[in-house]
Order: structure tokens, then sequence, then C-alpha cells
């Protein structure tokens, strides 16, 4: 007799262990956001480091599909964010993108081969700046 009622107690703690490790879906979101985010951060620096010498077409490609694959998943992870979180994530994300596609946009037209260096380092500057103005100014502490 007091087997079953030691192994219902053991099952009822440890049901309520688990329970209380799980994450909730802000939870889960906000941490999607700010991982997504810091890896737009690495990509924003890689591209702003980059010089004539080293960058490469396919090593920018790289870094700017990371930066939308990225803005995707935070773009993904907004719906379960609430209140004010959710509005600045939103607002930030949206802001961010239509920099990325304006900037993308400008590198791709009208490149010359001497213009291509100082047209990708402008474009890189205006990456940054536009990270800091938006996606930096989420919390993530």
């Amino acid at each position: 007799m007091k087997r079953p009622l030691v192994l219902l107690l053991l099952f009822a703690a440890a049901a309520v262990g688990l329970t209380a490790c799980g994450q909730s879906s802000e939870d889960k979101a906000k941490s999607q956001v700010c991982d997504a985010r810091a890896d737009i951060s690495k990509n924003v620096n890689e591209l702003t480091s980059l010089t004539l010498a080293t960058a490469s077409v396919d090593g920018v490609k790289k870094n700017v599909q990371a930066i939308q694959d990225d803005l995707g998943k935070i773009k993904d992870a907004q719906g379960d964010l609430k209140g004010a979180r959710k509005q600045q994530v939103q607002a930030a994300n949206q802001a961010f993108s239509e920099q990325v596609k304006s900037i993308v946009s400008s590198v791709t037209t009208n490149l010359s081969l001497s213009g291509a260096g100082t047209q990708l380092k402008s474009a890189a500057t205006q990456l940054a700046s536009s990270y800091k103005q938006t996606l930096g100014k989420i919390d993530c502490s």
C-alpha cells in the first residue's frame, strides 16, 4: 500500500518540476528575437569591417542572406510577444527590413568596379546606423 502512494507522489513531483521548467511562448519568442538580433549584429559588423581587399561577392551575399533570414525569424516570433515589446519589435523589424531592402537595391544598381568599394562601405555604414536605431534598441538583457 505504501508503494503506490510513493510512486504517486514521485510522479506528481516530477510533473510539477517539468511544468516549472517550461518556457512560456512569450519567453521563447523573446529568446528567438534576441538570438536573431545578435546574429544580425554580427553580420552587420562583418559587413562594416570589409575592405575592397577582403570583400567577396559571395561573402557579402552570405551576410545579407543571413540578415534577411534573421529578420524572418523575428517576424515569425512577433505574434507571441505582448504589449509594448511586441509593438517595439514589429516597428524595429519593419524599419530595419525596409532599410536592408533599400540598401541592397542601391548597391546592386549602377555598380561600377571603381565605385564598388566606396558604395559597399557606405551601404554597410548605413546598415549599421539603421541597426542601432531600430533593432539595437530592443532590450535583450
